[in-house]
């Protein structure tokens, strides 16, 4: 007999979970409808994704649905992913700001800074004053330009199209003034270890006192026009509930964790920068739902717009950034900074083996961890909640895939 008419031994298949082991699934897939040999609706497996346009990025969420009703979620991650973490083992400290920004790639400030205390501590660099309060003032500038984004975003998911319109119209003034001190509308690679790339341009305190004039009045417009509306509010209201028990479990900050009643913020729990000069509050939610969490980001951007007018008129004078070498070399060991992102903490584990480049870099990315309760929120509501609930959690892909 020839080699040509011996057939290939198929590959055994491994009856996935919740199957009979007679059961086979296609690869990758594992989750089965139940209740198939019983009288009773039978349970669809649908994929959402990855490239569906609710999920704010290349994810790929499989749900298991009996009619309407979500029975079961199982959200996938990878399709994004960019090496972030090991291209940085690769790039001198100064340089790897350029890849953080393209993490979360809504609040490039605020990674950008991360890494900036962790090398800071780290290597002991005491940093000006002014950098300081340059770090924050950037920091409050881009949480609302990012929120901006996740409401009008968030308004489209729950079928609003108008306020996306007005909220992208006026956010270009606030993108005018990060161009204009940082030469970028998205990618910006200022903050670096030591202080910042340059000081702020002349007349840019003006230049952000007339937005603020503004900004107050818009955003009342917006929250009325969107919060306001009694469809967009029952589309929220007691849904996708999430207990304090449960946020803290699946490891959630930010807003996500504070919509359920605990009170936690890395700018007052571990203050840096320029936090502790700063008078400003924390908004709390009580049930834990997409209501909660959408009042929360608005009143979040209320307070960051009361941190700026601080920033802006308390500016103090000096120098921009420490004396640092044009190679830097941290010593030998390992730190870890944190700060309040808008989708919550935003940390980076560093360790060094004493050369000019990191040996380890590791990202404590909130949107993963806030991606990962998906599994829990969904199952149980309608699919057409599904949208809203992911979208309440405000997630990034550029951070979740690094």
């Amino acid at each position: 007999m020839s080699d040509e008419s011996v057939a290939p031994t198929p590959a055994p298949a491994i009856p996935a979970e919740g199957a009979s082991p007679m059961e086979v699934l296609p690869r990758g897939l594992r989750r089965v409808p139940h209740g198939l040999d019983e009288l009773a609706t039978e349970h669809l497996i649908l994929n959402m994704g990855p490239q569906h346009p609710s999920t704010h990025g290349v994810l790929h969420v499989l749900l298991e649905l009996d009619g309407e009703e979500v029975q079961a979620a199982e959200a996938s991650v990878g399709y994004l992913h960019r090496g972030i973490e090991k291209l940085a083992e690769s790039r001198k400290y100064h340089q790897v700001g350029t890849l953080l920004d393209r993490a979360d790639y809504l609040s490039g400030f605020h990674t950008e800074t991360a890494f900036a205390l962790t090398v800071e501590k780290l290597g002991e660099i005491e940093v000006p004053e002014k950098a300081s309060w340059i770090r924050s003032l950037l920091m409050e500038l881009n949480r609302i330009a990012s929120h901006v984004v996740w409401i009008g975003t968030f308004g489209m998911d729950a079928g609003a199209m108008a306020p996306f319109l007005y909220m992208m119209r006026d956010r270009e003034a606030l993108l005018d003034i990060l161009e204009s001190i940082s030469g970028g509308r998205m990618m910006f690679n200022y903050v670096r270890p030591g202080g910042v790339f340059d000081d702020l341009p002349a007349g840019v305190d003006d230049k952000i006192r007339t937005w603020l004039a503004t900004f107050g009045t818009y955003l009342d417009e917006w929250d009325a026009l969107l919060g306001g509306n009694e469809i967009f509010q029952i589309r929220l209201k007691n849904v996708g509930v999430i207990s304090a028990e449960t946020a803290l479990a699946f490891g959630l900050t930010g807003a996500s964790l504070r919509g359920s009643g605990v009170d936690f913020d890395v700018r007052r729990a571990a203050p840096y920068c320029a936090y502790p000069e700063l008078d400003f509050e924390v908004p709390l939610g009580e049930r834990g739902d997409c209501w909660n969490r959408y009042v929360i980001r608005v009143g979040e951007m209320r307070q960051a717009a009361r941190m700026i007018r601080q920033l802006v008129d308390g500016m103090p004078e000096g120098e921009f950034k420490a004396k640092m070498p044009r190679v830097y070399k941290a010593p030998a060991g390992e730190a870890y900074a944190s700060v309040e992102s808008p989708r919550g903490e935003l940390g980076v584990h560093l360790i060094s083996d004493g050369g000019p480049t990191p040996y380890r870099m590791r990202l404590r990315a909130p949107s993963y961890y806030n991606l990962s309760i998906i599994d829990e929120a969904l199952a149980g509501g309608l699919i057409a909640d599904a949208v809203v609930i992911m979208a309440s959690l405000d997630i990034v892909l550029g951070e979740i895939d690094r």
